[in-house]
Order: structure tokens, then C-alpha cells, then sequence
């Protein structure tokens, strides 16, 4: 502003005089001039200064700048100056919380053998625990919650297994026609063994027995035709263990059996036969009675009905499998299952069966091998990753999966968890919280579940203890459970 102000006081052409008179008038004017510079230099100082503080259109209306002299353009309109914008800091990350609480040393215990294990907050989904979450292995008897929340899913709690008979097509002559029913009782009626209601054969013997003397026409009743055929291949899964059968844990399979095929019917834990469909065979005929002939066979197409009877429902069956781990309930499941989705009615079917009845669930089945509904087998595979995530699904009881989670162990209240060996001294402080599935075979033991912790966070969790394990393994496996109960969301990896 100052130079174009110095241009301004002389017109263009004009050259300073050193005339007296001249110089006079000239120094009036030059005083003028002058005085008019110092008010705009003030008032430009002040301008500027008002800009810096905001007040700029405020102050630019009080000062008024002096016309320029003919001639010379006019001083270009100060240009209000624009703030550089102020660089923002970058976005705060999220804090993390530190997850301080580690069970490092429970986990190093050597009687967990070769441990797999994951921890999820089941409220958010994080992980909080991990070793070998993803790797699919043996599961033992934790396959019963897969096969369970198949059973769910595709049959649904209320469905009900019949047990048949119909009228043969040789004279003298009803077959009993097995719908799957592994609990179907030869107790009396009123007793109740070891499967909570279950179907008596001396119900179906007397329906039998009253439609066919209701038909004057009819010969005596003196042949009995088993028909087993609703279940294919094999009755017994390869990878099994036969001590199993001798020792009391698992029946050969088939469509038509009495009280798991046990020696006694009150007992969990009994000797099974190698003949189910016989002795079942043999227990109903004694039934009907005047019966000589017993076979195996198939109904005629059509056959008239004579009497039937129904299995507890799927609901009754899944407590069954899951409280007292009860392997033929298992694999009656899995086979039913199997049947229903079309996969087929043999062992070879359960993989493709339960994986379908699995896939509404939404959690990833990739990597899964299911060999039998039971986990009797070492060829089964199942990450705990798979486990955790289903049981989140399971402890907010999605679908019909309520059913599961009330049929689960309870530590120290309920089923296999309540057994004299399992959470007892420091691990009775997780007594009630932990409400999770047991497995033990020769070559593992498992746990999976969902912990209450003390912090009131709900985890899922599951446990596989593999490789040269021995019976205290159990306990291990408990303490690194309520190490995770003790921790809660504080759970580190570490």
C-alpha cells in the first residue's frame, strides 16, 4: 500500500521543483498527503490486526481509503486472508483391554497329554484362549452334542420312533417290524428302566394278542418274523474297541432291539449281546406266548396292523445321550437322522446325515469327519473351534437347541459332572457354572461347554486332552476348566 501511495503523489509527467513559491504551496500539500498516509497506514495495521482477531468486515466498512489520482489504477482490494485449516491428530485407536488373568500353568499340566483347547466370550464372540483351536481331532463322547443338535434340527424334539407289528403273510404268522427304537423295554409296564419312558413289549404283546383273537378266522398264532431291516450294514463300526460291548458301554446297532441290548435293564452300564434283534425277538415271543418259530424277514407290502407302540420323543432321547452319555441312544440318533435327510440308513451315512442336519446352525463345518453318533471312534475329527462356536449358539438357545443345553452335565449337580471324581476340592468353587459335555475313550478325554464365570461373563469353551492319557486327566481337565471360570472375561492367552 505504501509504494502505490508514493506513486499517487506525484502526477504522472510532473518533476519536483526548487522554486520558493512552489516549494511553499508544494510542502502544504506534501503535509496533507502525508497526513492522509499515516491515517491509512494506521488504518491499515488496524485492519490487519481486526482480521487476525475475525472483526475484518467490521473494520474494512470504518476505513476509507482516498480515491487514486487520475490516471492510475486503482490499488487492488486487500484480499482477506484464509486460514490454513489445522491439521486434525489421527483417530484415537480403540483402547484394548488387557487381558491379565492366564492359566499358563494349569494348561502346561502333563497329564493333558497332547492339549487342544479354545475359550470364546460368548457375548462378544472374541477369542480369548487358544491352543490348537483349529485343528480337527477325536472329540469322544463331546460327537453326542453334535449328533444331538442334528437330531434337533431334523427330527425335532417331539418326534417319537414306532415300533410295529402287522400281520405276516403265512398263516400263524406276525412280524415284528423294528422302527429304531433302542429303548423299547421288556420290563413290565409301570417299571421303568433305564430309559425314562420308554415303550413295553408286554403293551404291544397284549394289542398284538387282542386284535389277532378279535378275527375268528385266524389260525393259532405260532410264528414270529423279525424285520430289522429299517437300519443297513454293519451292527458294528470297525474302529470300535469290542471291549466295549463286553465291558458294558456300547450295543451292536440295529432297528430292533430291547433296552440298548442290555443284559440288565436297570443298569447302565451292563454286557450286551452280539445278537440285539434276537434276544429282542425272543423276549417278545415269550410275551405273546404259543410261539415256535422265530426268524428274521421283512413285512409283507401292506400288511394289516395288529398293535404299535412309540419311543420317547427325541427331547427324552437327547437327555438321554447327553446326562449319562449314553452311546446306543447316540447312534440311534444319528442313524434316524441319517434316514430323514436321505443320506442312507447305515454307518457310512451319518457323516453326510448329521453334517446336513448341522448346516442350519450357520457355523463352519469345514474339516468335520463324523464316523458314528457317539465318539466312540478314534477317526472321528472336530476343531474346538467348531465346538465353542455351537455352543454359543447353544447357550443362547437358538432354535430348539434349549433342549441340549438343559440336558447337559451340571459340575457337581447333574450327570457325569456330579460324579464323585469330577469337580471336587478347589474345583467344587465352579460347582453349578459349568454345564458341559463329557468324552472319554482309550486315547482322549474332552470337555465342552458353556462356563458361568465368577465374573458374570458367559464363555464357551471346550477341552480335548489326546495322546497317552490316564484316568486323572479328568481332574486336569477340570482345573484348567475352572481356571477359565476364575478368569472370565480377564482370560489371557498367554
Amino acid at each position: 500500500m505504501n509504494e502505490r501511495m508514493d506513486e499517487a503523489s506525484a502526477p504522472e509527467g510532473a518533476s519536483a521543483s526548487t522554486d520558493p513559491a512552489s516549494s511553499g504551496l508544494l510542502g502544504r500539500v506534501r503535509a496533507v498527503l502525508g497526513a492522509h498516509r499515516l491515517a491509512t497506514a494506521i488504518g491499515a495495521g488496524v485492519l490487519g490486526l481486526l482480521i487476525l482477531g475475525g472483526g475484518a468486515l467490521a473494520v474494512g466498512a470504518a476505513v476509507r481509503t482516498p480515491p487514486a489520482p487520475a490516471g492510475v489504477a486503482p490499488a487492488a482490494a486487500a484480499s482477506t486472508p484464509t486460514a490454513e485449516p489445522r491439521p486434525s491428530p489421527d483417530a484415537v485407536a480403540a483402547a484394548v483391554a488387557l487381558r491379565t488373568c492366564s492359566v499358563a500353568d494349569l494348561a502346561a499340566d502333563p497329564r493333558l497329554a497332547a492339549l487342544q483347547a479354545q475359550v470364546v466370550n460368548a457375548g462378544t464372540g472374541e477369542v480369548l484362549f487358544d491352543r490348537g483351536g483349529s485343528t480337527p481331532s477325536r472329540t469322544a463322547s463331546v460327537m453326542k452334542v453334535l449328533t444331538s443338535a442334528a437330531a434337533l434340527a431334523v427330527l425335532g424334539p417331539d418326534y417319537r420312533v414306532t415300533t410295529t407289528v402287522v400281520k405276516g403273510a403265512e398263516p400263524g404268522t406276525a412280524v415284528l417290524v423294528g422302527g429304531g427304537d433302542v429303548t423299547l423295554s421288556r420290563t413290565p409296564s409301570g417299571d421303568e428302566g433305564v430309559y425314562p419312558g420308554a415303550a413295553h413289549l408286554d403293551d404291544l404283546a397284549a394289542q398284538v394278542r387282542a386284535a389277532w383273537d378279535a378275527d375268528p378266522s385266524n389260525p393259532p398264532l405260532t410264528r414270529l418274523v423279525l424285520d430289522a431291516s429299517y437300519f443297513g450294514g454293519e451292527e458294528w463300526q470297525p474302529s470300535w474297541n469290542l471291549k466295549e460291548r463286553d465291558d458294558g458301554y456300547m450295543s451292536n446297532i440295529a432297528a430292533l432291539m430291547v433296552d440298548g441290548d442290555r443284559d440288565d435293564p436297570f443298569s447302565n452300564t451292563s454286557f450286551r449281546s452280539d445278537d440285539p434283534v434276537g434276544r429282542a425277538g425272543q423276549a417278545f415271543a415269550d410275551e405273546l406266548g404259543g410261539i415256535g418259530t422265530i426268524e428274521r424277514g421283512t413285512a409283507p407290502a401292506g400288511a394289516a396292523q395288529l398293535g404299535a407302540v412309540s419311543s420317547p420323543t427325541v427331547a427324552q432321547l437327547v437327555d438321554k445321550a447327553l446326562v449319562v452319555s449314553d452311546n446306543t441312544v447316540a447312534e440311534m440318533l444319528a442313524r434316524l437322522v441319517a434316514i430323514e435327510t436321505g443320506a442312507g440308513n447305515s454307518f457310512d451315512a451319518i457323516n453326510a446325515g448329521v453334517l446336513q442336519g448341522l448346516a442350519g446352525y450357520g457355523v463352519d463345518t469345514s474339516g468335520i469327519v463324523i464316523v458314528d453318533g457317539s465318539g466312540l471312534s478314534d477317526d472321528n475329527a472336530v476343531p474346538p473351534a467348531y465346538l465353542t462356536r455351537l455352543f454359543q449358539k447353544i447357550a443362547a438357545r437358538e432354535g430348539q437347541l434349549g433342549v441340549l443345553l438343559d440336558g447337559l452335565p451340571i459340575a457337581g449337580e447333574r450327570g457325569s459332572l456330579s460324579y464323585d471324581d469330577r469337580f471336587t476340592g478347589d474345583n467344587a468353587v465352579a460347582d453349578g457354572q459349568v454345564i458341559a459335555k463329557t468324552g472319554w475313550i482309550d486315547t482322549g478325554y474332552t470337555l465342552a461347554g458353556v462356563i458361568h464365570a465368577a465374573d458374570g461373563t458367559t464363555l464357551t469353551f471346550a477341552i480335548y486332552a489326546l495322546g497317552d492319557v490316564s484316568d486323572d486327566a479328568k481332574q486336569a481337565i477340570d482345573t484348567l476348566a475352572t481356571g477359565f471360570y476364575r478368569c472370565g472375561a480377564q482370560l489371557s492367552n498367554r
